[in-house]
């Protein structure tokens, strides 16, 4: 049987997150997204190489910061311009755990123009997360009316 180019259990793009912490940052994303372990690989002094978790059905890869490889953390770098979005049943519900879990409320969860709820956080490690659910369908038409209310907004107007 031939080898699949994407393994089981993987989508065509998986994040890999570096972090100071990686057993810490294990433990929180447990207890903020209900992340599953799926494996660990230890590095030097103690280190995690490499490991695998799971949050509902997408795969994140992570590592402990590696500096010698070119590998370092959003703490390292002075912050990150990269983002995940979580969709979730209950937005409200799961922002409450990831701040409880340690997440520093960025922008608090409101509904979006767009149609969601959706709010963003900034884990321990320096990542950024957009917590969401989806609460309603927006036409293209009626997504360029809000989109530009929005932007008007936003300037300053009313």
């Amino acid at each position: 049987m031939a080898v699949k180019p994407i393994p089981d259990g993987y989508y065509t793009i998986t994040p890999y997150l570096i972090v100071k912490g990686a057993a810490q940052a294990i433990d929180f994303y447990k207890k903020a997204f209900g992340a599953t372990e799926l494996f660990r690989m230890a590095g030097p002094g103690g280190c995690i190489a490499h490991a695998e978790i799971q949050i509902g059905n997408s795969r994140i890869m992570l590592a402990d910061e590696m500096p010698q490889m070119g590998a370092v953390s959003p703490q390292s770098l002075g912050g990150t311009p990269v983002g995940f979005m979580v969709y979730v049943t209950d937005v409200d519900a799961q922002a409450k755990v990831a701040v409880a879990a340690g997440a520093k409320v960025e922008r608090p969860v409101q509904d979006q123009f767009y149609g969601d709820r959706s709010g963003t956080f900034l884990d321990p490690f320096g990542h950024k997360w957009t917590i969401g659910t989806h609460k309603e369908d927006v036409s293209s038409d009626e997504m360029k009316r809000r989109h530009e209310a929005f932007m008007k907004k936003m300037q300053g107007g009313a």
